[in-house]
């Protein structure tokens, strides 16, 4: 197993979706004897780069598949789309179209990160037969509950940066660059605490804010200000829907608080949940080595 982002590709391509195109990538896999791994990426809308090291998970059994969601990165781009368009639905859609036209639907492990762990969830309540085991990393499962916690995690910050960041939501003002530098304080904290970004994190925010159409819609301006369309979004209720065998990721400093993620290890039956002591929201990217590790062991013993 290797944490670098350089294991070989074995395909890439498009897979048309609702008259648009859908970009995915196939790492390792060339004599495949095991289930493959799916990854979700984050945002909605945030590029399928910064969960790239999970391409470390890749052998010649096992295949590791990374897509763009509909909206960003290398697929296509619907800046004039109706709001309304961009729906959990949607993207829940566009994953089982994935998962038939590579024809694997029939056994299959699934990672989602962040909003990526929300599509993942709601895949899992749906008890597909081929879902061999999923993975929630550093996720909300009520997006209720994580505004709740960014608000406290902002009162910690310092009062300067708070005032900014209120005066310009207030004002509607949140792409103005003071309000992008106070965000970062809050990122540095909560996001990624390695400083500078790594590259395939910094690609991620830069293809954000190269087409926020998506992130802007279904979530808001920042991880903290979510008046997007998910903002009422909750699926506690549905929880224990889910069979598959779960193992929840979250970091000691994420956003995705313990008492965020605690609601998956109260309603899901066969659950297990790893803290990562010196990651924030990106324990694949902050503790490379350990966290593919822990899903490795998680996975093989779920072939």
């Amino acid at each position: 197993m290797s944490s670098t982002l350089n294991q070989p590709v074995t395909h890439s391509g498009t897979m048309p979706f609702l008259g648009h195109a859908t970009w995915f990538r196939v790492t390792g896999g060339s004599a495949p004897t095991l289930p493959p791994l799916v990854v979700l990426h984050g945002g909605p809308g945030a590029l399928h780069n910064y969960t790239l090291r999970f391409a470390g998970l890749a052998s010649a059994d096992r295949a590791v598949i990374h897509y763009d969601q509909l909206g960003c990165g290398r697929s296509t781009h619907l800046p004039n789309a109706d709001p309304s368009f961009w729906t959990v639905d949607l993207f829940l859609a566009e994953l089982d179209a994935l998962l038939g036209h590579l024809g694997i639907a029939g056994g299959y492990h699934l990672l989602g990160q962040s909003w990526g762990g929300m599509l993942g969830a709601e895949h899992a309540v749906r008890q597909p037969t081929g879902l061999r085991s999923l993975t929630i990393a550093n996720s909300p499962p009520s997006m209720a509950l994580w505004v709740e916690e960014a608000n406290r995690l902002r009162a910690d910050l310092p009062a300067e940066v708070q005032a900014t960041l209120l005066r310009h939501e207030a004002a509607g003002t949140t792409d103005h660059p003071d309000y992008e530098a106070a965000m970062l304080v809050f990122y540095a904290r909560h996001v990624c605490r390695l400083q500078p970004f790594p590259a395939e994190v910094q690609a991620s925010f830069d293809g954000i804010a190269a087409d926020p159409t998506v992130y802007h819609t279904m979530n808001g301006p920042s991880e903290f200000h979510c008046i997007g369309s998910l903002r009422d979004w909750t699926i506690i209720d549905r929880l224990h829907r889910i069979v598959a065998p779960t193992l929840l990721i979250s970091g000691r400093y994420d956003e995705a608080t313990p008492k965020v993620v605690q609601p998956f290890a109260d309603h899901i039956a066969d659950v297990r949940w790893r803290i990562f002591e010196q990651s924030s929201h990106m324990p694949h990217v902050e503790e490379t080595a350990t966290c593919l590790a822990e899903v490795a062991s998680f996975i093989t013993a779920r072939d």
